[in-house]
């Protein structure tokens, strides 16, 4: 069973996607948003492609645990979704998961530029394997 792990922003989404046994979290690729549509026929393609069962969408709650705006956006892309894929969808608090994939970036001396394409694929791995780990506990 392969689990799909999304990093949604305004302009584009990290895809992570588990291994087979669903213990490890690998990056895929960074979709970027044309449009919703079009975002939504590539996670499509993606979970055919990989025959995934569920997807795990990070949300980015505020500090003090409340939605901001930017979970609101997250969420009615996910209703969007949800109207389109047959697959169970789950959320992940995702705070601090861009900042963790900023501060391994920057440690393996990535470039700006590069960290740029890559930092929505680095936090989706983040909220997947944050998933399948506490998957692990239970």
């Amino acid at each position: 069973m392969r689990v799909m792990g999304l990093d949604i922003g305004d302009k584009s989404i990290g895809v992570a996607i588990s291994d087979l046994l669903g213990l490890t979290a690998q990056g895929l690729e960074t979709i970027i948003r044309t449009s919703n549509k079009a975002a939504i026929n590539r996670i499509k393609e993606i979970i055919a492609e990989k025959d995934v069962e569920k997807i795990v969408v990070g949300l980015p709650k505020n500090m003090n645990g409340s939605l901001g705006p930017q979970a609101e956006k997250v969420l009615s892309f996910v209703k969007k979704l949800e109207g389109k894929i047959d697959r169970e969808i789950i959320y992940q608090d995702e705070r601090l998961t861009t900042v963790a994939a900023e501060k391994i970036l920057v440690a393996a001396d990535v470039s700006r530029k590069k960290r740029k394409k890559v930092i929505d694929k680095v936090a989706a791995v983040y909220i997947l394997q944050g998933y399948l780990d506490k998957g692990k506990r239970l």
